[in-house]
């Protein structure tokens, strides 16, 4: 989403002003990885700095990890084919519709798209203040009880803003061509951030003239989930690879 990457303008911009009081000099190259969402984020970060976005600023390498790339053509077929975890569908089903109503307007009360008792506790679910866990426990555990038929109907053919808003998405792959070192990393039989999201993504660069490499983190596993194996396994491997960019 655009606000992902101008908030991490904003954060950038806040170091430059804030490193040099600490007696410490910060470089212009900068090193961009995230996970999951913010996997989405860091190629949005890559691609406004490398168009200009902040000029003090000059982007060396992004190395996203088993992001949600494209969500209409990916993410959401997964999530409908129950190729998801069932519990991680229905928290990211309902924080994509509470979040992303708050910008386009996808419905005007959550009985619209929820169903009860669900309806009533969403917004204050994903108000910001509410721990994953306690989160968690308050949503039930599929799609099929989360939303009305109009709310599955809503994501299962995304019309409207909300279409335009996951073509906004997903340019992050589609809109842009990469002229620095890039690399995407995955997990196979990723429960949550379904692989086909980073196949997606390689193909779309490579319709721009561009190969980027995909790299599998290999078989783990970190309490019960490969999703965030590949968290850990992922950032060991790019903290390698960009101390050998930086090195160089």
């Amino acid at each position: 989403m655009p606000s992902e990457t101008t908030a991490s303008l904003d954060l950038l911009n806040a170091a430059r002003q804030f490193v040099p009081r600490t007696g410490r000099t910060l470089r212009h190259d900068v090193l961009v990885t995230g996970f999951s969402q913010g996997a989405s984020a860091a190629l949005g970060l890559a691609r406004a700095l490398q168009r200009g976005a902040d000029p003090w600023f000059h982007v060396k390498a992004v190395a996203p990890i088993s992001g949600a790339y494209d969500m209409a053509g990916a993410e959401i077929p997964a999530l409908l084919g129950r190729q998801v975890n069932p519990k991680a569908g229905v928290v990211y089903t309902a924080y994509l519709l509470t979040a992303w109503n708050r910008l386009h307007g996808l419905y005007g009360r959550p009985a619209e798209v929820f169903q009860e008792p669900y309806a009533s506790r969403v917004d204050k679910l994903f108000d910001g203040t509410t721990p994953g866990q306690e989160m968690a426990a308050a949503l039930p555990d599929t799609v099929d009880e989360l939303l009305t038929p109009h709310g599955y109907e809503l994501i299962r053919r995304p019309a409207g803003s909300f279409a335009q808003a996951l073509r906004v998405d997903a340019e992050i792959c589609t809109a842009w061509t990469p002229n620095i070192p890039i690399r995407l990393y995955k997990i196979s039989d990723d429960e949550q951030a379904v692989t086909t999201n980073t196949d997606h993504c390689q193909a779309a660069f490579r319709a721009r003239g561009l190969y980027v490499p995909v790299v599998d983190v290999g078989d783990h596993d970190y309490n019960g989930s490969r999703h965030l194996a590949a968290n850990l396994a992922g950032t060991a491997l790019i903290v390698r690879w960009f101390g050998e960019l930086a090195a160089a």
